[in-house]
């Protein structure tokens, strides 16, 4: 089945980068991409503008979009993927949101710009909307990647909660993708596990039966952003990926104000996975 996959874009180096990673990824699978600009005018609603001015910026971006759907295809020549573009006069989440429904959107896949001169990304505003508000999985790229085969996958996990076999869906696909191996890692906070986590890892690893998985134990030592960062480079992980539900640690993370600006010390790829 052909999978769709929307590209937002601000027509930066940054939004460029992360839909060549993902042309990357998917080089062997079937796909149609879908650049998506949401045209927002900063500090004045619409309907302040003039109609010749509205018309001007629609035409600016869709000759930009335009533009970018044609670089895409002279860059790529891949019979697998085709190009399309959405151009939206809305807010960047209902753009999206629109977007997933009308086009049966599968992934999203956006850049995420790190801090100059540290080794981590930022979630800003927008891309704390989109992981929060997207009904579908969120793959972030960090700024300046260069594309490696995922061939080791991190999956941490409390174990507190019970994974159904539709949510771990977007894993296991990327695990397909590369044939890759799944890193499951546990930070220990106590000795042992309860009955309910004991029981939440016997069904992952049912789910999990027919690839090639490992289960790893930290033990508690440091926040988990440290420890999740020291696990990534120890064993060189090329994707990170969680479900974002209640109470979990990526939840944590998108509640915190942005004014905060957060860190998520990360050099790689990270896929968030909706509840």
């Amino acid at each position: 089945m052909k999978r769709k996959i929307l590209l937002p874009t601000d027509f930066s180096d940054n939004a460029w980068s992360a839909a060549v990673y993902a042309l990357k990824l998917y080089t062997d699978e079937e796909c149609s991409f879908y650049f998506l600009h949401a045209l927002i005018i900063v500090g004045a609603p619409f309907e302040d503008l003039s109609n010749k001015l509205l018309k001007t910026m629609e035409e600016d971006a869709m000759n930009e979009l335009l533009d970018l759907k044609a670089l895409a295809e002279r860059g790529n020549a891949n019979a697998n993927h085709d190009f399309h573009i959405i151009l939206s006069t809305k807010d960047l989440n209902t753009a999206i949101k629109d977007a997933i429904k009308k086009h049966d959107i599968n992934l999203i896949i956006m850049g995420t710009k790190g801090a100059t001169g540290a080794k981590e990304f930022f979630f800003g505003s927008n891309t704390v909307r989109v992981i929060n508000k997207a009904n579908c999985p969120v793959l972030l790229i960090p700024e300046d990647y260069d594309f490696i085969e995922p061939k080791q996958i991190a999956f941490p996990t409390d174990y507190n909660r019970f994974y159904d076999i539709k949510e771990i869906e977007p894993l296991v696909q990327l695990t397909n993708l590369y044939d890759s191996k799944i890193r499951i890692v546990h930070i220990n906070e106590k000795e042992e596990l309860n009955d309910v986590q004991d029981y939440n890892l016997m069904e992952l690893q049912s789910h999990l039966n027919d690839y090639d998985y490992s289960l790893h134990w930290m033990p508690n030592y440091a926040k988990k952003v440290v420890e999740i960062n020291d696990f990534i480079e120890e064993l060189d992980i090329d994707i990170l990926v969680m479900v974002n539900y209640k109470h979990s640690f990526i939840e944590k993370i998108v509640k915190e104000p942005v004014i905060k600006k957060i860190g998520f010390q990360s050099k790689i790829p990270f896929l968030v996975i909706p509840e």
